[in-house]
């Protein structure tokens, strides 16, 4: 009895969240310790001690009718100017208060302006491998969203075949950066080309293109990798952003979007995305973590540690021989499977109680993605299993 929507979503259910719950079955049967599961992004690394001490200051000295009510559908005021400042200290923007609106997360942000944004049949273009996820996002406002082709030489966008699949019902892009799947981080020559690209597409088709980013890894980059703040890039850009990885906190739902005046049409870009909030049963973000998070911007999680991990998995699966870009942010290695069907390889991989997600869940088949963000120990104890599984292919 099921919308014939849903029935489709049933049927095409998350590859990630089913690999997640079979990691607890495996766990069951052969002990926490000898299932090795790469499949969630969910951080292991602690919250910072900064969001403890800032939940507890919160209810010890702030008015609680206040900290668990009601506020405007965008947020709390205070929130909204501290994180402004924020952005403004660190990226040289110009943004206030009105600029930034809470979300539910990254996702629940995504959500909101694609609701904003969305006539039926309109066409939101992304580049592979993507989040499985961002299909169904557009879907859920008969958008149709567009897929680049990966380029698997760098997973830098390919920017040809973009320019390519450009249309007059081309609302939007939305890219993430970093990168999940593959860590990469979109360069700023790369977003400076895309944006020029949208700006020439703009002036061809008479329309208006929004750049969306979707950034919930953007603190999590090594080596001194620069990540671009695409407002700099591009006038007609919102960007979402989610605390869920900044901050160990996934399960607390707390993100925001950054909507700039100079984005066309602002006023009703603003406007409509505070009645989007409301009406897809948000009505706001969780009023307890707006508050917190306004007490912890500069905080950070323990980088060093994704780090260790990066650099062990990394280094050991490169010696092994799988092919893969060593990734510049966030917390995924996304590796050339040695079968070309990803899906047989990662079946495969569970003989060895290993958890990996394939890359066809990201428009990217003959890959796999595996998520370090676990302990190191549980990378050390998996690593014979994956020099097993290359031996037993090759």
């Amino acid at each position: 009895m099921i919308s014939r929507t849903m029935q489709q979503q049933v049927n095409s259910s998350s590859i990630i969240r089913a690999m997640f719950e079979e990691g607890k079955r495996l766990a069951a049967l052969y002990g926490a310790d000898n299932v090795y599961d790469f499949s969630l992004g969910n951080p292991n690394v602690e919250p910072p001690a900064e969001v403890k001490q800032a939940i507890m200051d919160i209810l010890n000295e702030e008015n609680s009718t206040t900290v668990h009510g009601y506020m405007n559908n965008s947020g709390f005021e205070d929130v909204r100017g501290a994180i402004a400042a924020s952005l403004n200290q660190r990226f040289a923007t110009g943004f206030a208060a009105d600029n930034i609106l809470m979300t539910v997360g990254a996702a629940g942000g995504l959500n909101v302006i694609f609701k904003t944004l969305l006539n039926p049949e309109d066409e939101v273009l992304t580049f592979a491998p993507f989040f499985g996820e961002y299909r169904n996002y557009v879907q859920n406002y008969q958008g149709q969203l567009i897929v680049v082709s990966p380029n698997t030489k760098d997973f830098q966008p390919n920017l040809e075949e973009f320019k390519e699949k450009i249309s007059p019902r081309t609302k939007a892009v939305l890219i993430n950066s970093p990168n999940n799947p593959t860590g990469v981080v979109y360069s700023a020559e790369t977003i400076a080309s895309l944006a020029d690209i949208l700006r020439a597409k703009q002036e061809e088709y008479g329309t208006v293109i929004y750049l969306i980013g979707d950034e919930p890894y953007r603190e999590l980059a090594y080596d001194q990798v620069e990540v671009p703040y695409l407002t700099k890039y591009y006038e007609n850009t919102i960007v979402g952003y989610s605390y869920s990885k900044s901050l160990s906190l996934p399960g607390e739902r707390i993100g925001y979007l950054v909507i700039p005046r100079e984005a066309a049409d602002y006023e009703n870009l603003i406007a409509a995305a505070n009645i989007a909030n409301r009406i897809l049963g948000f009505v706001n973000a969780p009023s307890l973590f707006q508050r917190v998070i306004a007490k912890c911007l500069d905080a950070q999680v323990n980088l060093d540690s994704y780090n260790r991990n990066r650099e062990l998995l990394y280094n050991a699966l490169v010696s092994y021989g799988y092919q893969c870009i060593k990734p510049e942010g966030a917390f995924y290695l996304f590796i050339k499977t040695p079968l070309e069907n990803d899906l047989e390889f990662c079946t495969l991989a569970k003989t060895k109680n290993i958890l990996i997600v394939p890359g066809t869940s990201f428009a990217c088949p003959g890959y796999a993605r595996i998520a370090y963000c676990v302990a190191y120990e549980t990378i050390e104890r998996a690593l014979p299993g994956f020099e097993a599984l290359i031996n037993e292919v090759s």
